[in-house]
């Protein structure tokens, strides 16, 4: 009888009881199971910034909205949303009688599958994080198949990067300025206090910023908008971390107008998925509410999720196949416990306070000042002037042996190698790999101890930020029919760089210098770290090696307008962002003794952006909708300094990237049936790259040598995305939920662009260190990283007494290895600094053959969910277990061709055996992994 009730309920949607005053619509919202009114409930009417919340009994009231038909749309956290077709009569207030809202249990899967793969962490300094879909996914069936299905294999939504989404918190822009991508870690293990979210898809308008091309993602932290109550969870899993607690309290909003919340986390592991992948993490979260009177509020956020873990490196085939997919190299024993060498700390607290001014029914400010410190410190094992510790070192490994053995004399570059095995030793050095093929810390220690002074240590490059954010929104309900939103945001950025001592591996100092550029060929001081300290003496905790500060400053502005008609909606935006950059050395380098001290040059950049859509409405169920974009967008700090480490050289000929995209969708909203079929496009021309690697076999034309550290510096790079996305979902009973998804794209590389390297030897010998290699041959090769074609189809069954399972089955191709630009250049096929004389042995066929790009194998993924609620006086308590990867498949997620090797010779003698000593790097998925959730709500 009690679900009959509320079924009605649901169904009648609206009671005919009509007030004579104001224009408008009411309704009092009630939970499904208890019937007790909901507070802080979100009521919106759809395509206006017209939003209200709904009281302690429940109740809201929309007095002053345009008359004729509307959407209302009804939502809170932990509940199913409700999207209202309301027909509004002028001078009259629209009585909805009771909204009901049932618990929705997707929700609970949400917050218990939030994580953030291993091999989705970057290992850069910027510390953001590249990965494969969103946070959390939307309400969309597609960006939910996206999320929980295929995240899990690096999928990314159309083909891009997280640089080309905007994350905001309270409408603050979270992406980093170094690279442009959000730091998830800064909140991390918080889903319970980050689970209020909005999205948009693509370029679709949002009321907090203009965005790019891959959408928006906004988190709302004002605590009176969070449900009064209490939570509790604690998980278990086999990912990247083992165990995790979290507790969240919410007090909603009391009689004198106070509201806080407030949550903790912690997670956990001794190893995690990975060998030697420790992980330890604590997050804390509080915000703060006064309400002051119906038109002002203040709030304060705080956001504190320190992360520290154990790296897992990416292998080659070669040691794939003697160690396994889980094999990890930064790992050794030290005292009976594992010691990863590669660990990665975040530690970057928020603080942001928030006013909210209603300045008037219809228009609304939201200014927000924002501050954010900390670091991000990545460690890694110093060797200067011992062997390399890596136990993958190439001359470790018997590829070494079978590879680069010759007969005949090579010192002639035109005398073509005949290759000459040696078995013997590649048996041997098999052998001492499989006995040592993890760190040796003891060996270190010892070698520091006979040496008298520290030839290894293990240092962070260390990140310590500074970074202001000041930014208002506006949203004014200008006519009945038009909306607008804009705003202004300035961030100013003070980034210090530098390398840290923190483990001597003994008692005795490292001295500050480069033992790459000490010998009779180098000039004196060369090899000095800091020609204003030079020879320190290093010990624990102190800086060394190069230590610089940048400076970033950003101006955005951005205009968009909404109008809303019968059949038809469009709107307008606009965009206009100034940045500017600035370096400032506070050492003194050896090699670039006169351009590394002090402050370089400012790298300025002005940027605009115009977009535009329209969404026609076939019926109230089914709409096409169209979106367009044209902007430009300053390169990242990251890309603007061809070594910042070093010097305060800029990138000649820098300008900014112009990105341009389009997307058309049908959607369809039946009671049972939803669903969203979308085409789009995206260009992005003139991008900038800069990586950082030794190479052998470089074509300098010069005495400098053809061995070198490099800058590699792409520029002028295009890349085109196109492709469709297909979700839908149909409610076969009322128990029954059938779910299928598509996505299909074409993701190349669109020209052939220019590489140049910077090469630190050329300074050394007092010559230009920038060199041009001239176009790098790409055009048509597929973008790497992740699969370009995924599909979905799963089956859930949700049982009227609270409990549900579901099985999700996926398949993902056309995945590829990411190429490197400089092997594709003329120097791949020129004998080393001989004018451009081509390798005699070289012919189109197997120079074809080592160029082509590696396509992963396709592969399954099977997935089961399932969960059980029950209500025990008052408190839900519940649980949510799922196992990913059923079939325990073993799959590639991504990897990188390696250009240690750089020309035609270099690469075939390392082809030699068949097995490549620097050959592709690849990462690995998670085999089966299981995740199991217990929680009480009360």
């Amino acid at each position: 009888m009690k679900k009959l009730v509320i079924s009605t309920l649901f169904v009648m949607q609206v009671v005919l009881a009509f007030a004579q005053t104001g224009t408008g619509v009411s309704g009092k919202v009630v939970d499904s199971k208890t019937q007790q009114p909901l507070q802080n409930v979100v009521a919106t009417i759809q395509n206006t910034n017209l939003t209200q919340l709904t009281d302690a009994t429940g109740k809201f009231t929309f007095s002053d909205i345009a008359a004729g038909n509307q959407l209302l749309q009804i939502k809170t956290q932990g509940y199913k949303e409700q999207l209202l077709q309301v027909e509004i009569v002028k001078g009259k207030i629209l009585d909805l009688g009771i909204v009901v809202l049932e618990e929705d249990q997707t929700e609970e899967q949400q917050l218990s599958l939030i994580t953030i793969t291993e091999n989705d962490l970057g290992d850069d300094n910027s510390g953001s994080e590249s990965t494969a879909g969103l946070l959390q996914a939307s309400r969309d069936a597609f960006q939910q198949t996206a999320a929980f299905n295929w995240g899990q294999a690096r999928y990314r939504i159309r083909g891009l990067d997280n640089e080309y989404a905007t994350t905001m918190i309270n409408g603050v822009v979270m992406n980093k300025i170094y690279d442009g991508r959000p730091q998830w870690s800064n909140w991390g293990g918080l889903n319970d206090a980050t689970r209020n979210q909005e999205f948009t898809t693509g370029s679709a308008p949002s009321d907090y910023t203009f965005g790019g091309i891959l959408g928006t993602q906004e988190i709302n932290t004002r605590a009176s908008i969070y449900r009064p109550g209490s939570r509790i969870s604690f998980a278990g899993t086999n990912t990247n971390y083992n165990w995790r607690v979290m507790g969240t309290h919410a007090s909603g909003m009391n009689t004198n107008g106070w509201a806080f919340v407030v949550s903790a986390g912690r997670r956990w592991a001794d190893e995690g998925y990975f060998e030697g992948t420790d992980y330890a993490a604590a997050s804390l979260f509080a915000s703060v509410e006064k309400k002051f009177n119906s038109k002002h509020s203040l709030n304060l956020t705080a956001i504190y999720a320190q992360n520290s873990r154990g790296k897992n490196s990416p292998n080659s085939q070669e040691t794939i196949d003697l160690k396994g997919e889980k094999y990890n190299s930064y790992w050794g024993w030290q005292d009976g416990k594992k010691r990863n060498s590669r660990d990665k700390d975040v530690e970057e607290p928020i603080i942001m306070l928030s006013h909210f001014w209603k300045i008037s029914p219809k228009t609304n400010l939201n200014t927000n000042v924002t501050f954010q410190t900390g670091h991000i410190a990545n460690t890694r094992l110093d060797y200067n002037g011992g062997n390399n510790p890596d136990p993958t070192y190439y001359k470790n490994l018997p590829s070494y042996w079978l590879n680069y053995h010759y007969d005949n004399n090579l010192d002639d570059p035109f005398n073509v190698p005949v290759w000459q095995p040696d078995y013997i030793k590649a048996t041997g050095a098999l052998g001492d790999f499989m006995s040592n093929s993890q760190i040796n810390w003891d060996r270190m220690y010892a070698a520091n101890k006979d040496n008298g002074r520290a030839i290894y240590a293990l240092y962070e490059d260390r990140t310590e930020d500074d970074l202001i954010t000041v930014n208002s929104i506006l949203s004014s309900q200008l006519a009945d029919n038009i909306s607008f939103n804009g705003g202004a945001t300035f961030r100013s950025l003070r980034s210090e760089n530098f390398q840290k001592m923190i483990d001597l591996l003994g008692d005795n100092p490292l001295i500050d210098t480069d033992s790459f550029y000490e010998g009779a060929e180098f000039s004196e001081g060369q090899n000095q770290s800091d020609l204003n300290n030079p020879n320190r003496a290093v010990y624990e905790g102190d800086r060394y090696g190069y230590n610089y500060i940048l400076y970033a400053s950003t101006l955005d502005a951005f205009t968009q307008f909404k109008f809303t008609y019968k059949k038809i909606d469009f709107y307008l935006a606009q965009n206009y962002t100034r940045t500017e950059y600035q370096r400032d050395g506070l050492y003194r380098n050896g090699l670039y003794a006169n351009n590394s001290y002090g402050k370089s040059e400012k790298a300025e950049f002005d940027n605009f952006g115009f977009k535009g859509g329209m969404t026609y409405k076939l019926s109230g169920r089914s709409f096409f909708n169209v979106n367009a974009v044209y902007m430009t967008k300053a390169p990242s700090l990251r890309n603007t300094f061809t070594n910042a480490r070093l010097n305060n050289n800029i990138l000649d000929g820098l300008e900014s990237e112009t990105v341009s995209g389009a997307d058309v969708s049908y959607i369809l909203n039946a009671p049972k049936f939803k669903a969203r079929l979308t085409g789009y496009y995206s260009m992005i021309q003139n991008a900038t790259k800069i990586g950082f690697f030794y190479s052998e076999g470089l074509s300098l034309d010069d005495d400098s040598g053809e061995d070198e550290f490099v800058a590699e510096i792409t520029q002028g790079m295009d890349k085109r995305n196109l492709g469709a996305e297909l979700g839908m979902e149909y409610q076969v009973t009322s128990t029954i939920k059938l779910t299928g998804s598509a996505a299909y794209g074409q993701y190349i590389y669109n020209n052939n662009p220019n590489v140049s390297l910077s090469v630190d030897g050329r300074q050394a010998a007092g010559l230009n260190p920038v060199v041009n290699f001239g176009q790098s041959y790409m055009k048509n090769y597929k973008q790497g990283g992740m699969p370009q074609q995924a599909y979905s189809f799963g089956v859930e069954y949700r049982d009227p007494h609270f409990w549900w399972v579901g099985v999700n089955g996926n398949y993902l191709a056309d995945s590829y290895v990411d190429i490197d630009p400089l092997l594709r250049t003329n120097n791949f096929y020129q004998v080393p600094n001989q004018g451009g004389i081509t390798f005699p042995e070289a012919t189109p066929e197997r120079a074809d053959f080592l160029l082509k790009q590696e396509k992963f194998d396709p592969f399954y993924l099977v997935n089961l969910t399932g969960g059980k609620s029950w209500r025990i006086k008052g408190k839900t308590v519940g649980f949510f277990a799922s196992v990913n990867n059923v079939l325990d498949e073993v799959y590639k997620t991504g990897g990188f061709e390696s250009a240690r090797n750089a020309n035609y010779r270099e690469i075939n003698e390392d082809n030699a055996s068949g097995t490549r000593a620097f050959g592709n790097r690849y990462f690995f998925g998670y085999g089966r992994t299981y995740f199991v959730n217990l929680y009480i709500n009360f």
